[in-house]
């Protein structure tokens, strides 16, 4: 399935605020971070507000990086979650859509101050999925 966005640049403050949950979590690796991430803000219910996030951080990663071998599993979760928000699923869109969860769900997971270790984000990932059913 072809990627909406090649090359995925993140804004300095989620840079810093992935540095706090690599210290954390002990997650070494950007991409598993972001996932968590960018599922998190998926599951808030309104969409990420349409503000203007820089790429002005030296951490970047390829969409199939971030995805690894669920990339193509969350690319059609964006899709889904594009349509349910009312928005077009043409490649722009969903490129900037996924810009804004993906720093919605690095600012949630690093303003969250109940995430000390790897525990918490699985304890958090069950309680969300609790709500939801």
């Amino acid at each position: 399935m072809e990627s909406p966005i090649e090359r995925i640049r993140l804004s300095q403050t989620a840079k810093e605020q992935l540095l706090k949950l690599k210290r954390n979590t002990k997650i070494e690796q950007w991409n598993i971070l972001c996932r968590w991430a960018f599922c998190r803000s998926l599951a808030e219910v309104t969409p990420p507000s349409p503000v203007p996030i820089p790429q002005d951080s030296n951490v970047e990663m390829t969409w199939r990086v971030f995805g690894g071998d669920m990339a193509d599993i969350l690319l059609l979760a964006l899709k889904q979650r594009c349509h349910n928000d009312g928005y077009p699923t043409d490649k722009e869109t969903l490129a900037t859509q996924f810009r804004l969860h993906l720093h919605r769900g690095i600012g949630y997971l690093a303003g969250d101050t109940n995430i000390k270790k790897i525990e918490d984000l699985i304890a958090l990932a069950i309680a969300q999925r609790k709500d939801i059913n």
